[in-house]
């Protein structure tokens, strides 16, 4: 167990750039919030957002203004997150009945669905509201325009109350208001004339 999950973690450290740091914290969460993680649980967590690491003509990509639960960008992210961690857990020689546990909960990352899946959707909203909040708050005004103010906060909060596990929450919820909070300081910054750099 120890030896593919540390093999795991080094994928991620050399692949996920910018990401790695939310992936590995979602599996620490997952090891706080719920101790008797499985094996396929902690990979599921460690790795439940590779398929942005590697970039292709089928990632898909997420329009703020359909809202932070998109269904159609969920499933596609979730799907092809899943499908390369079963390739990189095949190239392991992992055990075909482990590899299909991990896909199954990749799969289900954003929408839970069973308690497993919703320990996995928990420690990624935890990670994402400890590590992820800054850089949304610098995409606000870029020269893309998608995320506004009320697109990231939108965001933070469906990451926030999709959060099922009441220990879960409990954490997440002086993260979820330190999020709110420089989300306001943010927009205190930007031009009043609504004009976006």
């Amino acid at each position: 167990m120890d030896e593919l999950l540390e093999r795991a973690r080094t994928w991620v450290e050399q692949h996920a750039g910018s990401q790695a740091r939310h992936l590995l914290r979602a599996e620490e969460w997952l090891r706080q919030i719920y101790p008797a993680a499985s094996e396929a649980m902690r990979l599921a967590a460690l790795t439940h957002d590779m398929e942005r690491a590697f970039p292709g003509p089928d990632s898909p990509r997420q329009d703020p203004a359909r809202g932070p639960d998109d269904p159609v960008y969920l499933q596609a992210h979730a799907g092809r997150s899943a499908r390369l961690v079963g390739d990189f857990l095949r190239a392991q020689q992992a055990p075909a009945s482990l590899i299909e546990e991990v896909m199954a909960l990749i799969q289900a990352h954003e929408v839970g669905g069973w308690p497993e899946a919703d320990w996995i959707q928990a420690a990624d909203s935890l990670s994402f509201l400890e590590v992820n909040v800054d850089p949304f708050l610098k995409m606000i005004g870029g020269r893309q325009g998608h995320w506004t103010p009320a697109a990231v906060r939108a965001k933070f909060t469906w990451m926030y109350e999709r959060i099922r596990p009441p220990v879960a929450r409990s954490l997440a919820a002086p993260l979820y208001r330190q999020a709110l909070e420089k989300l306001r300081q943010r927009e205190e910054d930007l031009p009043l004339s609504g004009e976006q750099a």
